[in-house]
């Protein structure tokens, strides 16, 4: 081969790479996008099946998860004060899911997030461990999970995590004392 074919060689083989690297870039970028767009999708879908659900609008409420060291917090709020069809529909909602939890049954929370959530099937097999302790609140209510069984609470903690990041509240996964 000449030089000249030696150069005319690496400048194909150069557009060649940079041709294939501005694709995978591409690529990868509209991967993030899809990505992205899925995950709202998927919360968008959890919103909505949530709704149906639980029998009260999410955007007229709010959801927080509380890791404790004995077990976990489920809380349910109106945002407005005034908002008693809210405050009564969750009411109803947490009195019927804490007696469905202590039997074995999470099948509100598999139908609202599409899927298991992580912990359900441990606080299944050990739902003789755990109690379920539903409370009224001012604009709402709460559920208390409570166990002294180590297996039970770690599970416990992965299903409020989920919960945390499938619902995107914002609260902290961090386990604190239980007052």
């Amino acid at each position: 081969m000449t030089t000249k074919q030696n150069l005319r060689l690496a400048v194909c083989i150069s557009s060649l790479l940079a041709t294939l690297w501005v694709i995978n870039t591409a690529s990868a970028s509209g991967g993030v996008q899809q990505s992205s767009h899925q995950h709202d999708d998927h919360h968008a879908g959890v919103n909505k099946r949530g709704d149906q659900v639980m029998g009260f609008a999410h955007d007229k409420t709010t959801h927080h998860f509380r890791l404790r060291t004995d077990g976990g917090l489920i809380e349910v709020e109106a945002k407005d004060f005034n908002d008693t069809k809210s405050r009564d529909q969750i009411r109803t909602h947490l009195q019927h899911i804490a007696g469905k939890f202590a039997a074995g049954d999470f099948t509100a929370p598999m139908l609202i997030h599409a899927k298991t959530p992580p912990g359900v099937p441990t606080m299944k097999q050990l739902k003789t461990a755990i109690k379920y302790q539903f409370e009224e609140t001012a604009r709402g209510g709460q559920v208390r999970l409570v166990t002294s069984n180590s297996k039970a609470i770690t599970a416990i903690h992965k299903f409020l995590r989920f919960q945390i990041a499938d619902h995107r509240t914002g609260d902290t996964t961090k386990i604190t004392k239980t007052p």
